[in-house]
């Protein structure tokens, strides 16, 4: 790729840029878009529609940047929790990294590059005709003494990196116990889940578990709430729902068609209570499904079982409850708003096959995402385009066209395909068997991150079959020479790609685009009231794995290709701006992990680390350097030992407290008079809200009263 090209797609990702934040800055003061742009605000009452004109809101203003920047982390942590601290400490561990990394590969190894006479010298007089190849590692001779600069650099990065990680691990792991101490008691930290539970003859699960528990637990035991199947029951709740929002969508709107003419006959009717009586029969329907759920012929051998101190569930998960292990299986319980409910109803015959049923459709759609990953090849390639459509040759010689298609249009093809990956990833999650939202989220993080780094990184690099990737790995001894190989020569392709990606979808990110657009469509047929705000929570499963693979392609290319470093930072500073700001205005934490994703971070820069080692060996071995490659050898070594010792140290932390931890908390709340109302509260903490009653108006007639609470709507 020519700099041209390169500098083109930097002015059209810019242009898109600026773009972005001057409509977002208008757009966000309009009254109809508060539901896209601050929905939060609206939600906790502080910020208000205004109806009069104002010509203020159609001028661009930057304050909200201001507000962005002054968000202290411990306003953070008040407002969004840990996990919101812990994503923006990935943004600022991330450019803690690059800036380091940024000095050394631009200040220093970019110069060292561009002395090289290995490919041609730099015509400084056109600079945008030059290859990008010429600021890159492949510039420099075989045997050059100048390489001992970028192994002096794999060094220092290398152990600038452990030394943050550590830091960070540290930090986190520290947080996450002072939270601990700082909240509420949270009915999950009480409680724990219990399947496999054994039934005797005659006995319900219900009365299975307390005689267990009051055999062998009495003194910690508390009470119980036994897993019932309800799937039906949650699609007739949900049925219901959306009848009621049509009842008071035509109530509270005057001018909607109130009759319409149904059946053979065209007979006409009221709508209201045409939805009134549909209503009526769901509602008989509810009561007969829910009677039928009580039964204990409806149970699931799952219950949440609580206990009087955090200790006592502890104690309980860790120990094994039986002597056949198999049975009264045990496992922290989620957060009550966090459970997955459908988990529970499904057999276990059909949870064995759905994870077969994901691994297949994991690799199905691995090879099939190979398909845009060659057209972009086939793009960034002028000679293979020319030889694919000969008619088009004529127009591929105009030199913007050819710089668009090679330099903007591949990265913009694989952005567009990669939008579909999350949605898919955590659906295919949540058909795996998982218990509660968050670790259907934390599956699908890793299973986008994987997915990204194999079909961006891995199919882009040793671009062919599949069958020729998969070679590549069976034969070890060999993945660092031909890694050495086919790494610096995509390096073009990746700088463009974080321009494209990272630029592009963090402004868009800002700008909401797909949420606008929705509101628009569904304005028409929906009446507007703040009640029907519904605040999203960030999708981390989308986020996370696209900061982590930016973070890959740096640390891997950062001293191959160094001119890649200054387009991550620009990528990077956007990020903690736009995200600080989204954290203010639109995103609600849903659920609290306390941090829990971060050991996905850890093991993502760790491989990115092992990565760049694996290449640099091959690299100073195909250069004629083996002093160099061999002295690289104990580095993988090292990091690995490194992530070994922080996951002992630090990892156990992350998957359950300490005794010190919990022992000194439940002392604490010995002298807090609040606490028995905690545990009256505590003993339907678990209930499944498909169970909860449904408040049906008295007098089903009337067209001013509703047919069901506004509150178990908001469920």
């Amino acid at each position: 790729m020519l700099v041209s090209a390169l500098l083109t797609s930097v002015g059209i990702n810019s242009g898109l840029c600026v773009l972005f934040f001057t409509l977002y800055s208008i757009l966000r003061k309009q009254p109809t878009n508060y539901g896209v742009y601050i929905p939060r605000l609206i939600a906790e009452g502080s910020s208000k529609r205004r109806s009069h004109f104002n010509l203020e809101r159609l001028i661009p203003s930057p304050g909200w940047v201001k507000r962005a920047w002054k968000l202290s982390e411990e306003d953070l942590l008040s407002t969004s929790g840990l996990d919101a601290v812990v994503f923006m400490r990935v943004i600022t561990f991330s450019l803690r990294v690059f800036l380091f990394a940024g000095v050394i590969g631009i200040f220093v190894l970019l110069p060292v590059n561009c002395s090289g006479d290995q490919l041609h010298d730099i015509d400084f007089a056109d600079l945008s005709n030059n290859s990008l190849d010429v600021f890159t590692i492949s510039n420099l001779s075989s045997g050059s003494k100048r390489l001992w600069a970028h192994f002096s650099a794999v060094y220092l990065v290398t152990a600038f990196v452990c030394y943050l990680l550590y830091y960070e691990y540290k930090c986190i792991t520290g947080k996450r116990i002072d939270f601990f101490h700082l909240t509420k008691p949270q009915p999950h930290q009480f409680t724990i889940l219990v399947r496999s539970i054994p039934v005797s003859a005659g006995s319900s699960v219900s009365e299975s578990v307390e005689r267990f528990f009051m055999e062998y637990h009495p003194s910690t035991y508390l009470s119980h709430m036994v897993v019932h199947r309800s799937s039906k029951l949650q699609s007739l709740i949900k049925d219901a729902k959306k009848l009621y929002k049509r009842i008071t969508h035509l109530q509270s709107e005057p001018n909607q068609p109130q009759y319409r003419h149904v059946g053979f006959f065209r007979h006409r009717v009221d709508l209201v209570d045409h939805y009134g009586k549909k209503l009526e029969d769901i509602e008989e329907n509810m009561r007969l499904e829910r009677s039928e759920v009580s039964l204990a012929t409806q149970e699931v051998r799952a219950a949440f079982v609580s206990f009087k101190s955090r200790y006592g569930a502890a104690v309980a998960f860790h120990m094994k409850q039986s002597i056949n292990p198999t049975e009264w299986v045990t496992e922290l319980a989620p957060e009550p708003n966090d459970v997955y409910w459908p988990f529970f109803s499904s057999s276990f015959m059909r949870r064995w096959l759905s994870k077969i049923v994901v691994i297949v459709a994991c690799i199905l759609l691995t090879i099939l995402f190979l398909i845009p990953v060659l057209v972009v090849q086939g793009l960034t390639n002028l000679n293979q385009l020319e030889i694919w459509f000969p008619s088009l040759k004529s127009i591929l010689t105009i030199t913007f066209v050819s710089q668009v298609i090679t330099g903007y249009l591949p990265s913009l093809i694989l952005q567009l395909f990669l939008k579909i990956v999350p949605p898919i990833m955590e659906f295919l999650s949540s058909i795996q068997g998982y218990i509660c939202h968050s670790d259907i989220e934390k599956s699908a993080c890793n299973k986008v991150l994987w997915f990204t780094i194999w079909n961006i990184f891995f199919a882009t690099v040793f671009s062919g079959s599949v069958l020729y990737q998969v070679s590549i790995f069976l034969d070890p001894k060999h993945i660092p020479a031909k890694l050495a190989s086919a790494v610096p020569a995509q390096a073009s392709f990746f700088i463009a790609y974080v321009v494209t990606s990272g630029w592009t979808s963090t402004s868009s990110e800002l700008f909401r685009i797909i949420p606008l657009i929705w509101s628009l469509i569904r304005k028409p047929f929906t009446c507007c009231s703040d009640e029907e705000f519904e605040v999203p929570s960030i999708p981390y499963h989308r986020d996370i794995p696209r900061i982590l693979f930016f973070g890959l392609l740096g640390i891997t290319y950062f001293f191959l290709a160094p001119l890649i470093l200054p387009f991550l930072l620009v990528y990077l500073c956007l990020a903690y701006i736009i995200y600080r700001n989204q954290f203010l205005n639109v995103y609600a934490p849903k659920y609290e992990t306390a941090g829990k994703f971060w050991p996905i971070v850890h093991n993502s820069m760790i491989f990115s680390l092992v990565l760049m080692q694996a290449i640099a060996i091959g690299l100073f071995t195909l250069k004629k350097l083996p002093l160099a490659s061999t002295l690289i050898f104990p580095l993988p070594v090292l990091t690995l030992l490194f992530n070994e010792y922080c996951r002992k140290r630090f990892l156990p932390n992350f998957i359950a407290y300490p005794a010190e931890v919990l022992i000194k908390r439940d002392r604490e709340d010995r002298y807090d008079p609040k606490m028995a109302e905690f545990y009256d509260n505590l003993v339907a903490a678990y209930q499944d809200p498909a169970l909860l009653p449904i408040q049906f108006s008295a007098n089903s007639d009337s067209l001013n009263s509703p047919l069901i609470s506004a509150a178990q709507v908001r469920h």
